[in-house]
């Protein structure tokens, strides 16, 4: 089995990252539960990836219309579509995520290797059959809370049928409950990764 956990654990903490916390929390449970299990990172802060403008929006259709999905354009959609697996971890940003985070997702968006349309619509093409995602932020956690909705909808475009979450928030509302409510949300996130 292969988990991919995608680090997008971008913070001015370094190394006190209270997401990245919440991955290592995940990790070390996981990695617990399912020894044998291989575990491939993708550090987001150390890809060299910038967004897709034009013209490199038609240089990847005219590979995929093809159906050259070996160029090295799609190597994330490969790794993120052969995962057994799938964790992202990332900061609750400007009511979302990294903006690092956000061009990963458009270099895995690849139709016709991760996902393809028909008739009713959008079919998700990946192997995984769970996807969590770890967040941590100074706000509460809402319903509306966009990274979690939008990695929960990820989820279902890319055909992974169960989506989890553990989301630490209102770390900045008072600074004395941070080690409490990061202890509860390292908890949870030990617990999903016991069971994941």
């Amino acid at each position: 089995m292969k988990l991919l956990l995608i680090d997008g654990c971008v913070s001015q903490r370094g190394p006190g990252s209270r997401t990245r916390a919440l991955a290592e929390a995940f990790l070390s449970a996981f990695r617990e539960a399912n020894p044998e299990a291989e575990v491939e990172t993708v550090r987001l802060e150390k890809l060299d990836i910038r967004p897709f403008l034009p013209a490199a929006l038609e240089e990847r259709d005219a590979l995929a219309s093809v159906g050259a999905f070996d160029a090295p354009v799609f190597a994330l959609a490969r790794q993120f579509r052969a995962a057994d697996k799938i964790v992202a971890a990332a900061p609750f940003w400007d009511l979302s995520f990294p903006a690092v985070m956000r061009v990963y997702i458009e270099y895995i968006s690849a139709n016709g290797l991760c996902y393809h349309y028909e008739a009713d619509g959008c079919h998700g093409d990946c192997k995984a059959s769970r996807l969590a995602y770890l967040t941590s932020g100074g706000d509460l956690e809402r319903d509306e809370s966009l990274g979690v909705l939008y990695w929960r909808q990820l989820a279902r475009m890319f055909g992974v049928p169960r989506f989890d979450y553990v989301f630490a928030g209102g770390l900045d509302v008072d600074p004395a409950k941070v080690p409490e409510l990061m202890d509860a949300a390292c908890e949870k996130a030990r617990a999903l990764g016991r069971e994941f």
